[in-house]
């Protein structure tokens, strides 16, 4: 990890992007500025171990990176991919608990970090800036539960096409291989396998250089929607 220099114009810049930060005064934003840093991570590395002290709010800047957590056998699940614009690590800033997570960088990566410190006193002058850390604490626990409800309702295929329906199908983004759907799915990836062949000899899915794509929109939404 290194910093990367910045100007109060590029981090105002990028608040003003944020959800959290978007209609908040020039004058607060030039002071959150002085609280927030640019850092660079390279593919690989781990911006924090789940159980590591929290050090701000993380916006990404640029690349990818992906949230995961490991099991006591050392098998990944993947929470969720990062793109650029996410915010991630609300929980830890805002609870001033220890990271409930791993988050690790799937190529070059640069992150804003706002200090956890700032964002405290934020939340406790500003009622309009707490409410919207609730609203997005809310469309989180929604996101679990839709979650926590698939794996325990449909089968591996059939969560397989939901999560292939959220991935881009533009042949520049990054693509995902078996083990990482697998550890998105919670299951591993001799079963995203034979889903995947199943997926693609009803004619709903087809792979092109490494990349799925959705083949026959009315088959797919069949295997999506059961």
């Amino acid at each position: 990890m290194k910093l990367i220099e910045t100007t109060f114009k590029q981090k105002i810049a990028a608040l003003k992007e944020n959800e959290y930060f978007d209609d908040l005064s020039d004058s607060l934003l030039k002071e959150i500025a002085g609280h927030t840093h640019l850092r660079e991570y390279q593919r690989g590395d781990v911006m924090f171990w789940e159980g590591d002290a929290c050090d701000g709010l993380f916006i990404v800047e640029r690349g990818s990176a992906k949230i995961f957590r490991l099991s006591p056998h050392g098998r990944q699940y993947i929470v969720r991919i990062l793109q650029e614009k996410d915010t991630f690590a609300e929980v830890p800033a805002f609870d001033e608990g220890t990271n409930p997570v791993n988050v690790e960088a799937l190529e070059t990566c640069r992150v804003w970090v706002i200090s956890k410190d700032k964002l405290h006193e934020l939340v406790m002058a500003h009622p309009m800036f707490a409410q919207k850390v609730l609203a997005n604490f809310g469309r989180m626990l929604r996101g679990m539960v839709r979650m926590v409800s698939e794996m325990a309702f449909y089968q591996v295929t059939h969560r397989l096409a939901r999560l292939i329906a959220e991935l881009p199908q533009d042949k520049s983004a990054p693509h995902w291989t078996q083990e990482q759907l697998a550890a998105r799915l919670g299951t591993v990836r001799e079963v995203v396998a034979r889903s995947m062949k199943e997926l693609e000899r009803s004619g709903a899915i087809k792979v092109e250089d490494r990349r799925i794509l959705i083949a026959d929109k009315d088959v797919f939404n069949q295997w999506a929607q059961n």
